[in-house]
């Protein structure tokens, strides 16, 4: 069934968008072995979780506007997340997969939400810091924090926090959903 999926994917991403999928597999599992989840789960979740990366911003609204995919209206309007619910979609619908971390780890890889399972939590990390594609230092900075915390939370935080920092930089949409997690985050860890 991998192998399938593979070439499925390969058929529908730009290589970049394959590579950084094989990365996030590779990543996913790493994490899932290391924090105690379901690896099998985590690393599939991981590979599928970009598979409608490569659509236009025009095919993404049409396909959440044809089959009524709960987004709010600043999603919408933030249309670099869009592949996310549209993706989980796709998983549903195409692909069969009905299980709800694998949907949720597709469907919150981008905003993230508050109270993510390890399943979303290791999707979200292996996003940001799979080796294929992503920046090299942010890497080694993740990875110093989950050496000296074991903590995916602390390493989440990290990410949320690098993530709006560029939002400001580029003076782009901030989705609230966001800071609402970096908050919770922020709170859950300073008790």
């Amino acid at each position: 069934m991998i192998t399938d999926i593979k070439k499925w994917l390969k058929e529908i991403l730009n290589e970049e968008r394959y590579l950084h999928s094989l990365g996030a597999e590779e990543k996913a599992r790493e994490l899932a072995e290391r924090f105690g989840a379901d690896v099998d789960k985590a690393a599939f979740a991981a590979l599928i979780h970009d598979n409608a990366k490569c659509f236009s911003v025009a095919e993404l609204k049409q396909i959440i506007k044809e089959n009524n995919i709960p987004v709010s209206e600043l999603e919408l309007k933030s249309y670099k997340t869009l592949h996310s619910p549209v993706g989980a979609f796709i998983a549903q619908k195409e692909l069969n997969i009905e299980d709800k971390d694998i949907l949720n780890a597709i469907r919150f890889h981008t905003v993230g939400r508050i109270d993510m399972g390890l399943i979303e939590k290791i999707v979200f990390l292996a996003d940001k810091i799979e080796e294929n594609t992503r920046n090299k230092d942010f890497i080694d900075k993740i990875n110093r924090i989950l050496d000296e915390t074991e903590n995916l939370d602390e390493a989440v935080l990290e990410c949320y926090d690098a993530t709006i920092r560029s939002l400001l930089d580029r003076k782009m949409i901030i989705n609230p959903q966001t800071i609402d997690v970096y908050n919770s985050l922020l709170l859950k860890l300073n008790k």
